[in-house]
Formats: structure tokens, C-alpha cells, sequence
């Protein structure tokens, strides 16, 4: 129960912070809570409740899901590219390797998942875990407690291969460039 609330006071200090930005969904934010009186922050919690009731039960849920799970880091990820900090382009180079094989794995258990009740919900769960800038990121631990240690593990042979696999194509092309 205190990780979940520690858990909890973790998301809502990152939502408090990136709401201290001025942006446009910030000033939106702004003249809601002016008009109405409720705070942003709780207008945030209501889409994130809305969002997670309509993946549950709404039309298109894969869609919204895989919306918000390529759109925000894809942006996030250009914005570390761009920035002179090199943790912020470790922790989106990791997120896009969960994301990837995540997203590997699932295109060969498709025709499974769609028996599994509230995957939509389930998947946008875990990929906001993987993506949200806490110290327990989602996307840092996987890799590092499951992907890291296999990728440790097999490197040598994947390696081995990839050269031949590079010599075999160098060869091809030579041989494509001469005729």
C-alpha cells in the first residue's frame, strides 16, 4: 500500500510540474479552471479517468491506445534529441526498445488478444508506465531486469551473424554493381 501511494504522489508531482509549463494545453488548463473555478490539476485526472473508461468500454481503443503511446514519446524523443542532455536520450532510446519488442510480440499473439478483456486498457497501463519520467520508469527497469540480460547473454553469437550477414550483402552488392 506505500508503494501505491508513494506511487501515486510521484504521478501527481509530475502532472503538478509539467502543468507549471506554458504551453497550449497549459493555458487551456488556465481558462477552465478561471471559468469554472476547478483546479487543472483535477481536469487532467478527469481525462485521464475518461480515457481509461473508454479503453475499457469505447469503439477504437486500439487506435486510442496506440495513439497515445507513439504520439507523446515521439515527440518526447525529438525534444531529447534535440536537447544537450544525454539521460533524456537514454530513457527514449530505452522506452523504444520495450516499445519495439513489446510491439513485436504482440503482432504474433494478435489473434489472442482479442479475447483478453480490457487489453486496450491493459497496454496503454503499461505504456504509460514505460514511459512516465519517475524514478521507477517502466521502460529503464524492463530493460534493464529482461532485456539486458539476454541481450548480454546472446551478443556474441547476434553479432557473429550480423558480420555475415553484412559480408553476404556487401558480396551481392559488388557482384549487382558489375553486371
Amino acid at each position: 500500500m506505500a508503494q501505491v501511494k508513494k506511487y501515486v504522489q510521484d504521478v501527481r508531482k509530475v502532472i503538478d510540474d509539467a502543468l507549471k509549463h506554458d504551453n497550449v494545453a497549459t493555458r487551456l488548463l488556465q481558462q477552465l479552471e478561471d471559468k469554472t473555478g476547478v483546479k487543472k490539476i483535477n481536469f487532467v485526472f478527469g481525462l485521464i479517468v475518461f480515457i481509461a473508461i473508454y479503453l475499457m468500454v469505447g469503439f477504437g481503443g486500439d487506435f486510442l491506445c496506440n495513439f497515445l503511446g507513439f504520439l507523446y514519446p515521439a515527440y518526447a524523443s525529438i525534444k531529447a534529441v534535440e536537447s544537450k542532455e544525454k539521460d533524456d536520450d537514454t530513457k527514449w532510446l530505452t522506452y523504444w526498445v520495450v516499445y519495439s519488442i513489446f510491439h513485436l510480440l504482440e503482432y504474433f499473439t494478435d489473434i489472442f488478444l482479442f479475447w483478453i478483456p480490457l487489453y486496450w486498457f491493459f497496454k496503454c497501463a503499461f505504456l504509460v508506465y514505460c514511459m512516465i519520467p519517475t524514478s521507477f520508469n517502466g521502460s529503464i527497469t524492463i530493460y534493464n531486469k529482461v532485456i539486458r540480460p539476454y541481450v548480454l547473454r546472446y551478443e556474441k553469437t547476434v553479432d557473429s551473424h550480423l558480420d555475415k550477414a553484412k559480408e553476404v550483402v556487401k558480396d551481392i552488392a559488388k557482384e549487382l554493381k558489375t553486371n
